[in-house]
């Protein structure tokens, strides 16, 4: 028996409106429909020609367009800055005033003008004032007719722009101030270009309701022809002498409204979607931390050994696949030291400091206040505030723009209005250097990261690698003081991940300022930085070389980090008591009673199928709970009662020997020689 074919185009079964729905939906088209179909029905086609081109009609519409367009360039003068305001800046009675902004969109237009009139009338507020000190009056004059139409019009401008400004991240703002940019410039050159569709589609409802303006203007303006009668004046006018006419000139203003809604398309919010997610790409095996910062990443097969901590130089760049050519270009000369000295007070609280080119991995759980550190020395965020001195210069109380302090973020944050070279030209063009010559300078950045071929595209045609890469160009290209990375390899795969490392390793070799980089990557944190800060609940847990934090962590989360084992506990005369219960042997013991940490390497766990005899002081039963392949060797988790969980690591071949699989009994065996202890 054949199956019923689907047709095409046909709905599953309980997949259309309820009939609850659809009849009232299908009624309040019908009632919105009817009296514009009124208009169309009634309408004189065969003298529509006649009515529109009268004189007196032409009249009211040049009227209505002088009128409609001044009232649209005033609220573009004075709404662009309060939606501004409104979406980016906290003050007292900002419910306040927007309800101010929101009310002549719910008064009574004719109400609104009797308001006009007791404020800017001839016995207003301010009229006597207008009319005696700068002789204007406008009630009954053409820019009263502006004043009125401009009170009911803008606020469609300002809460259109303030949605889009609000949908905007301000990270992209942020990120152009840590590139130099005044706050005016980062305004004119990022702000607005980007919220460019939510300006448009509130500049265009502003005009259509300044066009179709009638209670507030006649109240206010009066309805004198050639001075304030517009359109939709005439309109009443003609309704009581020539009907015929009267709808003529309504199915114009009809026209030009329903013209105006179809091109805006219902994008009247005009939130920047088409922008926000520009240039960003998903990235396996990211998660989001509650500071901001991205989950844990393997470390691949590219281990510290790919180059050398002494391989400093340009190499060829990163390359991501056939289409990004290998390119040889000069290191540029080494820049001017500039020491680091920070006093970091709020939720992240430390002191650091660094002479020049030097560059300090920052590492840390989620939420332990990294990217509030980094915020911090930007002068971004309200959580903790940065005493900081760069070389001679104390530039505390300097705003971000100012400081000389370059931010990469972990998206990158690439303008999505302008291509990659315009991207990395913008720091340098901040600091007013000459168009052509920040180009140039800005294209030899993307050649050292490899993307140099990519300069003319916009970062929506970016992958996450190659857009990450240009993110860097841009930073280096700045010539900052202080250089800050937050994960700025993240969004590489593990090839590229190492060639950029490469070649990122050389410039920072010759960067004269300091470069901190928030990173989950270990191979990162060894093979860029001379120090690794690691952070915990915005405190510093450790601050040493990565030798010397590879050998003794003093966080369990940084063993982790690495591959390792890490119990705390309290020191007793023979090792360690355990904080979830049992004990461990160690040939070092600390002072009895210290807090300490034990970090065990996963290869130094031994595991049998029986209880091993001989040496080992520590022995445990458990049962394995998973599983996974790292490399040539297979990670176990196994759990005990008498231990916490322990990670071992053995050869496959071990594996089938002993018959490990998931559920497994067996028992693991340390040797006190193996446990390191180190005090917290």
């Amino acid at each position: 028996m054949r199956s019923p074919t689907k047709r095409p185009g046909r709905r599953a079964p309980g997949t259309g409106a309820p009939l609850l729905l659809t009849v009232p939906a299908v009624l309040a088209v019908a009632f919105l429909m009817l009296p514009l179909a009124g208009i169309l029905v009634r309408t004189s086609w065969g003298e529509l020609g006649a009515h529109l081109t009268a004189e007196a009609t032409t009249e009211a519409l040049r009227l209505s367009l002088l009128v409609s367009l001044w009232a649209l360039g005033l609220s573009l003068l004075l709404g662009v800055p309060l939606a501004w305001l409104l979406a980016r800046v906290p003050f007292p009675g900002k419910a306040f005033v927007r309800s101010l902004v929101l009310l002549p969109m719910v008064l009574p237009p004719t109400v609104g003008g009797v308001a006009l009139l007791l404020a800017f009338g001839r016995r207003g507020l301010l009229g006597p004032w207008l009319e005696g000190t700068f002789g204007i009056t406008l009630p009954f004059h053409t820019s009263g007719a502006v004043l009125a139409a401009t009170f009911v019009a803008m606020p469609f401008l300002v809460i259109s722009l303030e949605g889009a400004l609000g949908g905007l991240r301000p990270r992209y703002e942020e990120t152009a101030a840590s590139l130099g940019a005044s706050p005016v410039r980062v305004f004119l050159t990022v702000t607005l270009p980007m919220v460019a569709p939510g300006l448009i589609a509130g500049a265009a409802l502003t005009w259509a309701r300044a066009l179709g303006e009638f209670g507030a203007t006649i109240t206010f303006a009066g309805n004198l022809p050639g001075t304030t009668q517009t359109l939709p004046l005439q309109v009443y006018l003609l309704l009581q002498d020539s009907p015929e006419a009267a709808t003529s000139v309504s199915l114009l203003l009809l026209a030009i409204a329903m013209t105006v809604l179809i091109a805006l398309r219902g994008r009247w919010t005009g939130t920047p979607g088409d922008h926000r997610d520009s240039g960003r790409r998903s990235v396996p095996g990211r998660s989001a931390g509650t500071d901001g910062t991205t989950g844990t990443y393997g470390t691949g097969t590219d281990g510290t050994g790919a180059y050398g901590t002494g391989a400093h130089g340009t190499g060829t760049g990163g390359t991501g696949g056939a289409d990004e050519p290998p390119r040889t270009t000069t290191t540029p000369a080494p820049s001017e030291p500039w020491p680091l000295h920070a006093d970091v007070t709020g939720f992240t609280h430390l002191s650091l400091d660094a002479p020049g080119s030097t560059t300090i991995a920052v590492v840390g759980p989620n939420g332990a206040g990294k990217t509030t550190l980094l915020r911090a020395l930007l002068g971004l965020t309200p959580r903790a505030h940065a005493a900081l001195r760069l070389g001679d210069s104390d530039v505390t109380a300097l705003p971000p723009h100012r400081r000389g302090v370059a931010w990469v973020p972990q998206d990158g944050a690439l303008f999505p209005h302008l291509s990659a070279l315009a991207n990395t030209a913008y720091g340098l063009r901040a600091h007013g250097v000459p168009r052509a010559e920040a180009r140039r300078e800005a294209q030899r950045w993307l050649d050292r990261l490899g993307v140099g071929h990519l300069a003319h595209r916009k970062p929506g045609r970016l992958s996450g690698g190659q857009a990450q890469r240009v993110a860097l160009a841009r930073a280096l290209a700045a010539r900052p003081r202080l250089l800050l990375l937050d994960e700025p390899l993240a969004a590489l795969d593990q090839t590229t991940r190492a060639r950029v490392r490469h070649t990122l390793r050389g410039h920072l070799a010759d960067f004269g300022g300091v470069c901190l980089i928030v990173t989950h990557d270990p191979v990162e944190a060894v093979s860029l930085a001379d120090r690794v800060l690691v952070l915990e609940d915005g405190r510093v847990v450790q601050d040493e070389p990565p030798a010397e934090v590879t050998r003794h962590p003093r966080s369990p989360w940084v063993a982790r980090m690495l591959g390792r084992n890490a119990w705390s506990g309290t020191a007793t005369a023979d090792g360690l008591a355990l904080e979830g219960g049992g004990h461990l042997v160690v040939a070092e013991p600390l002072p009895a009673g210290t807090d300490a940490l034990a970090v065990i390497a996963p290869e130094a766990v031994s595991v049998h199928r029986e209880r091993p005899t001989g040496s080992p002081r520590n022995v445990w039963p458990g049962t394995v709970r998973e599983i996974t392949s790292g490399g040539s060797r297979l990670r176990l988790l196994i759990t005990s009662a008498e231990a916490p969980d322990l990670i071992a690591e053995i050869t496959p071949g071990a594996a089938v020997d002993l018959g490990i699989a998931d559920g497994s009994t067996v028992w693991t065996s340390v040797k006190a020689t193996e446990a390191t202890v180190v005090p917290l």
